[in-house]
């Protein structure tokens, strides 16, 4: 059987997302707690004004799920770990009829950090394909939705430290992990990342997701992150992989066009050096969801080459600071459902 991963300007169906539970990433305090639920909760009303959103909920927050949560969003009831939905659920995928189906990838939580659990969360993926109908793609490969990136013409982006990375794949090579991409994602050909951003190799990391890294808008086409402060740690790191992806050419033999998307100005908060990217927007159909980081020439200054980069959608700026704060973005939380094609 052939799978095909469509990249994510593809037509969609839905965006699926999974509604916060009290736990070690959501936050100490009750204003803590807060915040994080209201920050979920606007990205899904961002999401609904455009297409369908359906919310998995543990029942321990349901309740809250139903006062916070429009209507028009569908909310299922599964009792669930953590709430990072791009990771922890399906990465969906045409076979070659053109219908749909739904790769289920080992989730260990991000390496099995002792801050997290996947005992419930390994099985989300077989549980959204079975609310859906649609066959499951099962794969021995521990992945997840946020480490991988596809230009939907068989190019796709990987990070050393995440698919080759001890905490998941031990005895993993790169042509082991290719051979998996190309069985289940259709790809033909991957650039290899060395790592991702300084703070995702903190406690609450993921060890170098490529989706706050870069992203592909279109075939042969790479937006990438930009730090252009030399102080931070990210700088020097960034100024290497846009070097790598410039010499880089993709499935098509075409070397890439590299969009620098330049980093807000905010360095550091609390907690040391931040990885605020606007790589980690959500393309929907006919918008984009971007992140936003209080800072309006920075915020205008993305919005302006998300709109060149994909050009007819519009771009919704979401506060994504919340979201930054517990590990990850808008992108990190969300997981598209394309539409069948057929």
């Amino acid at each position: 059987m052939t799978y095909t991963m469509p990249p994510e300007t593809a037509p969609q169906d839905r965006i699926w997302m999974a509604f916060p539970r009290e736990g070690a990433t959501l936050g100490e305090t009750t204003a803590e707690r807060e915040a994080g639920y209201a920050a979920w909760a606007a990205v899904a009303h961002a999401i609904a004004d455009h297409q369908p959103v359906s919310m998995i909920v543990d029942p321990t927050e349901m309740g809250r799920a139903r006062r916070m949560i429009s209507g028009q969003i569908t909310l299922i009831e599964r009792t669930i770990d953590d709430f990072w939905l791009r990771d922890s659920g399906p990465t969906f995928v045409h076979a070659a009829d053109g219908s749909l189906a739904a790769v289920d990838w080992i989730f260990n939580g991000w390496g099995g950090g002792d801050w997290t659990s996947a005992t419930h969360d390994r099985g989300l993926a077989a549980f959204i394909a079975g609310l859906l109908d649609v066959p499951v793609v099962s794969s021995l490969l521990v992945n997840e939705g946020g480490g991988i990136h596809v230009d939907g013409e068989g190019t796709i982006l990987l990070t050393e430290t995440v698919q080759l990375g001890a905490e998941r794949n031990p005895n993993a090579d790169a042509v082991r992990v290719e051979a998996e991409m190309a069985r289940t994602l259709g790809t033909e050909k991957a650039l290899w990342l060395p790592r991702g951003l300084a703070r995702d190799y903190e406690e609450f990391g993921t060890r170098g997701h490529v989706d706050i890294v870069a992203t592909f808008p279109s075939p042969g086409t790479v937006l990438v992150h930009q730090q252009r402060d030399a102080g931070h740690p990210d700088h020097a790191t960034m100024r290497d992989i846009r070097a790598i992806l410039a010499a880089a050419t993709d499935a098509k033999g075409r070397r890439l066009d590299v969009i620098d998307l330049p980093a807000p100005d905010t360095l550091t908060d609390a907690h040391g050096f931040v990885d605020w990217s606007y790589v980690n927007h959500l393309v929907i159909n006919g918008a984009v969801i971007a992140c936003a980081f209080g800072e309006p020439v920075a915020d205008a200054r993305a919005a302006d080459i998300l709109a060149a980069a994909y050009p007819g959608r519009r771009i919704i700026p979401v506060d994504a600071r919340e979201l930054f704060n517990r590990g990850g973005g808008v992108h990190c939380i969300t997981q598209q459902q394309p539409k069948p094609l057929t």
